[in-house]
């Protein structure tokens, strides 16, 4: 995977490759790649030695924002920008803003000058439109405040194991802001947290966070690479909001009856439903388990397989599965046995 390296020791992605993918970036000449597909850990890449700017030691406060929560389409990332207490006024003096509120290309100009800063650090986590789906459509649901809450504290744990001092944290809310305050006060007791709605209009340190993640997921999104090969596909899919009409259009233009949507959306989403109402539903014949992997005397069921999911019994355990009893006839009509050693 390609990375640029500017003259600042951040480094930074070019996000030219599929963006399922949580990226860590972080000042010095170290960095984190943690490879998902479905929420599981491909691939970890570590420099060998991670060098804490020389500010690191100072007392050090953090503003953590995302981008792309709402849109059917794309990746949702979080963003932390971090600096000495003592940096914080020059700071405020750096023209940041909610990223929601400046045009394309001065978010741009407004990144490039954050990372050239020696005095700034940051980093992102790029949540996969697969893992957000996976997440909220599996048996154990994580729903979308969760996964929200996870990332940020991730990106406090990575900073304070890179060496960063972190006395001040300003997080732009998700869910009640007291209830979040105490729940990140809980886990790091030695940091002052303050977690407001509209943190990003309210806190310097918060609006560049939403720079950065804002950047970070249009770049994204402009150098996406489908995993998908269909002739007829194309890039034009709007702002990925479910109200916009070019996103609308696109995935109508993109659906398929029996294989669902691209890896680009998020099939977990309400909007997605309705493009499949002629969806074709896939049925295959299974033999029928209650809860705790017992034959059911019903026999046989249809489990149905739907464009955004499945539904049917709980799956077997290895212990069961090995022991024959109420196994998929598949295995029994060739007399396939797990086993554990060869």
């Amino acid at each position: 995977m390609p990375l640029h390296t500017p003259r600042h020791p951040n480094l930074f992605t070019s996000l030219n490759t599929p963006a399922h993918l949580s990226i860590h970036i972080t000042t010095a000449k170290s960095f984190t790649f943690l490879f998902a597909h479905f929420g599981r850990q491909l691939k970890k890449m570590e420099s060998e030695s991670v060098v804490v700017p020389k500010w690191g030691c100072e007392p050090c406060i953090m503003g953590i924002d995302e981008a792309g929560r709402g849109p059917v389409l794309g990746p949702m990332v979080y963003g932390c920008l971090y600096c000495p207490v003592s940096y914080e006024k020059t700071m405020s003096q750096l023209n940041f803003a909610d990223s929601k509120t400046l045009k394309e290309e001065k978010r741009e100009e407004l990144f490039e000058n954050l990372k050239e800063d020696e005095s700034i650090g940051w980093a992102v986590d790029v949540i996969d439109p697969r893992e957000l789906s996976s997440k909220m459509l599996k048996k154990n649901k994580i729903n979308l405040n969760e996964i929200s809450h996870n990332s940020a504290i991730g990106l406090v744990k990575r900073a304070l194991n890179t060496g960063i001092l972190l006395t001040e944290v300003y997080v732009d809310t998700v869910g009640d802001p007291e209830k979040y305050r105490i729940k990140l006060s809980d886990l790091f007791p030695s940091i002052k947290f303050v977690v407001a709605k509209k943190a990003d209009s309210l806190y310097p340190v918060v609006s560049g966070a939403s720079i950065v993640a804002k950047v970070t997921r249009d770049r994204a999104l402009r150098n996406w690479v489908f995993d998908e090969s269909a002739e007829n596909m194309h890039r034009n899919f709007g702002s990925g909001y479910p109200g916009d009409p070019e996103t609308k259009g696109w995935l109508e233009h993109h659906k398929h009856t029996v294989f669902g949507f691209p890896t680009l959306v998020r099939f977990s989403w309400g909007t997605c439903n309705s493009y499949f109402k002629d969806g074709i539903e896939v049925l295959w014949e299974s033999d029928a388990t209650d809860e705790d992997g017992s034959s059911v005397k019903t026999g046989k069921k249809q489990l149905k397989l739907s464009s955004v999911g499945f539904t049917g019994m709980k799956r077997r355990s290895e212990d069961i599965e090995s022991s024959g009893k109420g196994r998929c006839k598949f295995f029994q009509a060739r007399k396939l046995e797990q086993l554990s050693k060869f």
